[in-house]
């Protein structure tokens, strides 16, 4: 059994900022990768930012030069540094774990997602 979780989100004006957490527990041999999603209202749900094991990192367009993805090995832990943050950030906003997992192999987890709102 593997699980994570995310914590950070809230409300936001309109060219702040905002750190996400999202931190893997249970019972997994490594992490392979992390990536943040999200989904606005009536939109599907986006690749925001990705980082590998080996520390390689990618971001979408719309947020290169805002967000910045990193991860604390030891911590089991990923972040996502929101800056310059504007009204079409408003998702609720997932963590996945590409794990390697004591029974269920390699798999993507998904925590439970975290509102983001940007006011103007």
């Amino acid at each position: 059994q593997a699980q994570v979780r995310e914590s950070g989100g809230g409300l936001v004006q309109a060219g702040g900022s905002l750190r996400l957490s999202c931190a893997a527990s249970g019972s997994f041999f490594s992490i392979n990768a992390w990536g943040w999603y999200r989904q606005a209202p009536g939109k599907q749900r986006e690749l925001v930012a990705r980082i590998t094991s080996g520390g390689s990192t990618n971001y979408a367009d719309s947020v290169k030069g805002r967000f910045t993805i990193s991860r604390d090995n030891a911590k089991n832990t990923v972040y996502l540094q929101m800056n310059s943050l504007k009204l079409e950030d408003t998702a609720v906003y997932y963590c996945t774990a590409d794990l390697d997992a004591v029974v269920a192999g390699r798999k993507n987890y998904w925590g439970q997602g975290t509102q983001v709102t940007v006011s103007s």
